[in-house]
C-alpha cells in the first residue's frame, strides 16, 4: 500500500481507496467551482456573459454528478451523490484551494476560471483513454463542455488584460493573487502509487498547462508570474482555507435543516 495524510492523520492507500480519492478530487473539484460560479446568477456583466456563467455552473455540477454516481456505487449503503454533496464536513473534501477562493469582481473570477478550466481540457482530454470505463465516459461526455469553457475564460482573459487601463491593471493583479494557488493542481499524491497509468498524473501537465498559459497572457498583454513562486497547498488532503466553511454553509443548509426532504 502507497503512504499518505489524510485530515493530518498518516495512513496507507489501498487501490480501492486510491480510485476514490482520485474520483473525489475532480468531483469535489467540479461542485465548487459550479457552486462558485452559480453566485453570479443576474450579476453578471452583461446579460449574455450572465447566462454564460451560469451555463458553465450547471456544466461543472452536471459532471459532479456524474461523478459523485459512480462514488456512491463504490460506497454502496445509503450514499448517494446528495449524501456525498451536502453531508460531508470541509474535512471531508478533497478540492483544490484554488477552487475556494472568492468571487472576487468579474476579473478575479475570470482568473480563476481560466487557471482550473486549462487544466481540466488537458486533464480530461486525456482521461478518455483512461482504463476505468465510467471515468473514460464521464471524460468524454465532458470535454467539449470543457474545451468551450477554456476558450471562454481565455478569451476573457485577453479581453480584460489587452483593454482599458483599469481593466489591465485588474487582470494583473486577479492573476498575481490566484497564482499561488496553482500550483497544487499539480501536486505528487500516494493515490498515484496505486493506480495504473491511464489515470493522469496531475503533475504531468504542467509544462503544457505553463505553455498554454503563458500564450494567452502574452497575448493578453499582461506579465506571467514565475512557476517557482512558493504555492500554497493542503486542499487534496482535506485541509481547507476558512472560505470553504461559507461555501458549505450556503450549499448545505437546505439539505441539513430539510434531509428527509425529496426533490
Amino acid at each position: 500500500m502507497a503512504g499518505g495524510w489524510l485530515n493530518g492523520v498518516k495512513r496507507d492507500f489501498t487501490s480501492e481507496e486510491a480510485l476514490k480519492e482520485y474520483f473525489f478530487f475532480l468531483a469535489d473539484d467540479a461542485l465548487m467551482l459550479g457552486q462558485q460560479l452559480s453566485s453570479w446568477c443576474s450579476k453578471g456583466p452583461v446579460l449574455e456573459q450572465d447566462i454564460a456563467i451560469i451555463n458553465t455552473s450547471l456544466d461543472h455540477i452536471g459532471r459532479a454528478r456524474l461523478l459523485y454516481q459512480e462514488l456512491a456505487k463504490m460506497e454502496g449503503g445509503e450514499v448517494t451523490e446528495d449524501t456525498l454533496a451536502y453531508f460531508r464536513d470541509h474535512l471531508g473534501f478533497r478540492n483544490a484551494l484554488l477552487l475556494e477562493q472568492p468571487n472576487g469582481h468579474w476579473g478575479d473570477t475570470i482568473a480563476r476560471s481560466f487557471l482550473i478550466d486549462t487544466f481540466n481540457f488537458y486533464l480530461f482530454d486525456k482521461l478518455r483513454s483512461c482504463s476505468n470505463k465510467a471515468l473514460a465516459g464521464v471524460a468524454e461526455k465532458a470535454l467539449k463542455e470543457i474545451a468551450y469553457q477554456a476558450q471562454w475564460s481565455a478569451e476573457w482573459v485577453i479581453r480584460l488584460g489587452d483593454g482599458t487601463e483599469e481593466s489591465h491593471h485588474k487582470m494583473q493583479q486577479s492573476i498575481n493573487s490566484l497564482w499561488m494557488w496553482s500550483g497544487e493542481l499539480f501536486e505528487a499524491h500516494p493515490m498515484f502509487d496505486q493506480l495504473d497509468d491511464s489515470f493522469v498524473r496531475f503533475e504531468s501537465l504542467r509544462e503544457v498547462w505553463l505553455h498554454k498559459i503563458g500564450e494567452v497572457i502574452k497575448e493578453a498583454t499582461l506579465i506571467m508570474p514565475s512557476p517557482e513562486l512558493w504555492m500554497q497547498t493542503g486542499g487534496r488532503y482535506g485541509v481547507h482555507t476558512s472560505e470553504l466553511g461559507f461555501i458549505l454553509a450556503e450549499m448545505q443548509s437546505l439539505a441539513r435543516t430539510h434531509p428527509e426532504a425529496t426533490w
